[in-house]
């Protein structure tokens, strides 16, 4: 059975942006990353959590998607819930690093409302895989507006924020100290369409600020100006979503 795909590639970068070649080495060498189980352990895993419910599905709808799912997609994929069905907001809490549960930040209220880039099509089912994931340390120190046209170039697709939490729920050790990841795939639209300059990423909590010193060492979806670059957050992107 061949697999089917999306097509589309995503968005260009902002052209008064110039994309780097080059990006500085981090400050200490990236943790080795988990790989991801196979995909019908992930599909229990996430009916373990119970993501199924959440999402409208029974478990056997996610087994007998997953089922088909296997036979078409490559090994070492990501499996992931459409977000229509199991926002951001929703799967967040999900996350754990040790004792502590994932969550979002205060200021981003608006989390499910980020979308994926015009030219982004995710595939219509409920369930799909996404193949050969990385986290993107060689980028760190970029930009998120520096990293898109690299990722173009380099034939990769951005993760969603939905697809990088299915990830950390998967692999808990995607998200180390110092070496987390961005999710530039997803972007809010303003009303006037100007996106808004507010990128997600999924990194870990220091416990200061509004997010309270209980939650030092947790796992948080947040956010970063598209402008800055950050030493700690590589980029996570895809090859191609299968479904």
């Amino acid at each position: 059975m061949t697999p089917r795909t999306t097509t589309s590639s995503p968005a260009a970068a902002p052209t008064t942006v110039p994309s780097r070649t080059t990006a500085p080495a981090p400050d200490t060498a990236a943790p080795a990353v988990s790989p991801l189980p196979p995909l019908v352990e992930q599909a229990e895993r996430l009916i373990a959590l119970g993501v199924h419910e959440l999402a409208g599905l029974s478990a056997r709808e996610v087994r007998d998607a997953v089922g088909r799912l296997a036979l078409s997609a490559p090994p070492g994929g990501l499996l992931a819930v459409h977000p229509r069905l199991a926002p951001p907001s929703v799967l967040a809490p999900l996350l754990r690093l040790g004792d502590k549960e994932g969550f979002v930040v205060v200021d981003m209220d608006d989390v499910d409302r980020f979308e994926p880039l015009e030219g982004l099509a995710l595939p219509e089912e409920a369930l799909y895989v996404v193949t050969d994931v990385d986290r993107g340390d060689d980028m760190a120190s970029w930009s998120p507006d520096e990293a898109l046209p690299e990722l173009a170039r380099r034939g990769r697709t951005p993760l969603v924020l939905s697809e990088g939490i299915h990830w950390a729920v998967q692999v808990p050790d995607v998200v180390a100290r110092n070496h987390c990841f961005m999710t530039i795939g997803s972007r809010l639209r303003k009303d006037e369409g100007r996106l808004d300059s507010r990128t997600p990423a999924v990194w870990i909590s220091n416990g200061t600020g509004r997010d309270g010193k209980q939650r030092r060492g947790a796992p948080k979806v947040g956010w970063c100006w598209a402008g800055n670059r950050h030493t700690w957050l590589g980029f996570a992107s895809g090859d191609r979503r299968v479904v």
